[in-house]
């Protein structure tokens, strides 16, 4: 993947695919004793026997984790971006369960330059996370600041 890319190279519809990351029972666990410790994340046993999808399943924070991981280290934005101005639409759609391999399709779905400073613009866009059977988990629309490409 190119790295040296500006918000006038982009066009609506561009998609790009990400590598694939296999989500451990530890890595569930971890992420959950930090930032969402609820007993279906951190305790295989209780979620099998008591918890309502029949396993221990990620938090959809920790999903979203690895979604904005796979997407950045696809560095598509690495030369541009500005920030984030915020997140809509996120929606979690199946568990991600241990052994899971996730993977990241993005794709361009609007380019505004921006009114009041030239240098910059917005891309919005969908990224829509899978697992290895194809089926989505989460979806989340994002919007990127980007620089635009200097003046020679």
């Amino acid at each position: 993947m190119t790295n040296d890319r500006y918000f006038d190279d982009f066009r609506v519809g561009e998609r790009f695919e990400s590598a694939g990351l296999t989500i451990t029972e530890s890595a569930i666990i971890d992420f959950a004793a930090q930032w969402d410790p609820q007993p279906f994340h951190l305790d295989a046993e209780y979620a099998r026997t008591r918890g309502h999808f029949g396993g221990l399943i990620a938090s959809g924070l920790h999903t979203m984790s690895v979604t904005l991981r796979l997407w950045l280290a696809d560095r598509v934005f690495i030369a541009c971006t500005v920030g984030s101005p915020g997140l809509d639409g996120v929606r979690f759609l199946r568990p991600v369960r241990p052994g899971d391999t996730l993977r990241v399709i993005s794709e361009l779905r609007a380019l505004q330059p921006s009114a009041s400073k030239p240098d910059r613009g917005t891309v919005t866009m969908r990224h829509t996370t899978s697992n290895q059977h194809g089926e989505a988990v989460m979806t989340m629309d994002a919007r990127v600041i980007l620089r635009r490409r200097p003046a020679s």
